[in-house]
């Protein structure tokens, strides 16, 4: 079909055409895609939280099929429906030996359902079944804690209610089934070697870091110490020395950022979330979020050091950390890696016992 030639100068000459044309067909279907992207924009739906003015940039983006996605440990909640006490019916303290003192002046049908409900929620079978097992000790000091989230700090603890009024939170908020709630975290303290010249517990990598080589100690610092976030200026932080407890140092930025990491993954969103990511420096310029997540900071370091800290007396070894530090919490052991706990669902209306000390529930 072809000239003798061009048979003999092409099996002299073999060139592979197979390469080229997959190249072109590649970079030509890209072209291609990018075209109908430009003209009738991505296939898959997004929703956005405008966090900030319009046009400026600030607005939390998610795609609709993720956003609908609920917590999948949402689907274990169990909450029983009220009871109405009967007249003349006996209060847990007068029906019960062993009672739980917190709880013994609700009506025994109230006592029963309330109980039986904490230990669904936390996974516990004999929960408040005795002095003898600490959990008991545990559950009393949680008690108590929930108390505080649900009244003292309700501007926090109702802030992602789905209808603006009640959230709220119970045992299962934390715990979702489990004795021990994910989410809890221990001091790393020596575990972690420190860089020289720079106690930041930086350069490995761990789960307080979210696994990046920023300082694993930000936890620690911010959320038990209450160390102060003071980083929001202009000034360039080279000229001190890092190891004067004085001087605010660029590591202190990066401690910063190790929080700030810790909280977006903890809630699920980016920086603009809660500031206008052109200037960080700017108080006048955050959204009404940032508010929320500072009251956070106040209600995690009230719960660390008055409830939680407290129970390595309690706690038995296994319970404990590696330096022997009792668990603590932070965003992520309620959050779960949403910005709603449990998408915002009303944890609390059916509980009234757990709103308030239960001497004014009770009588």
């Amino acid at each position: 079909m072809l000239p003798k030639w061009f048979d003999d100068w092409n099996a002299k000459n073999p060139t592979d055409v197979y390469r080229p044309a997959i190249l072109v067909g590649v970079v030509g279907a890209a072209v291609v895609v990018a075209g109908l992207l430009v003209a009738y924009g991505q296939p898959w739906p997004t929703q956005s939280l405008q966090t900030g003015p319009r046009g400026t940039g600030m607005h939390v983006p998610d795609f609709v099929a993720v956003a609908a996605r609920p917590d999948p440990t949402v689907a274990a909640y169990v909450s029983p429906p009220p009871v109405e006490p009967a007249p003349g019916e006996p209060t847990a303290g007068e029906a019960y030996e062993n009672a739980e003192p917190l709880l013994a002046s609700l009506p025994q049908s109230q006592y029963d359902r309330l109980v039986g409900a904490m230990r669904e929620w936390t996974g516990i079978p004999d929960l408040l079944a005795g002095e003898e097992n600490y959990q008991t000790v545990v559950a009393r000091r949680m008690i108590q804690m929930t108390w505080l989230l649900n009244d003292a700090w309700s501007g926090h603890t109702n802030a992602y209610a789905d209808d603006g009024t009640n959230a709220g939170v119970n045992c299962f908020t934390c715990h979702r089934g489990q004795p021990v709630p994910a989410g809890i975290w221990f001091d790393p303290g020596s575990t972690v070697k420190v860089m020289a010249g720079w106690g930041g517990v930086q350069n490995r990598v761990t789960m307080l870091s979210q696994f990046t080589s920023l300082p694993s100690d930000a936890l620690q610092k911010y959320l038990v110490e209450g160390e102060s976030i003071k980083v929001h200026d202009l000034e360039s932080r080279v000229e001190g020395r890092a190891s004067d407890p004085d001087y605010i140092a660029w590591q202190h930025t990066e401690r910063t950022f190790s929080l700030m990491n810790y909280f977006s993954n903890s809630l699920g969103v980016n920086c603009v979330f809660c500031h206008n990511s052109r200037a960080f420096y700017d108080p006048g310029q955050v959204t009404p979020q940032w508010n929320n997540a500072m009251l956070a900071i106040q209600m995690v370091l009230e719960v660390n050091n008055d409830y939680l800290i407290p129970l390595g007396e309690v706690l038995p070894a296994e319970r404990l950390g590696p330096l022997g530090d009792a668990p603590k919490i932070a965003c992520m052991t309620c959050h779960k890696g949403y910005q709603r706990p449990m998408g915002g669902f009303d944890m609390i209306s059916d509980w009234p016992e757990l709103t308030a000390e239960i001497v004014a529930v009770g009588n």
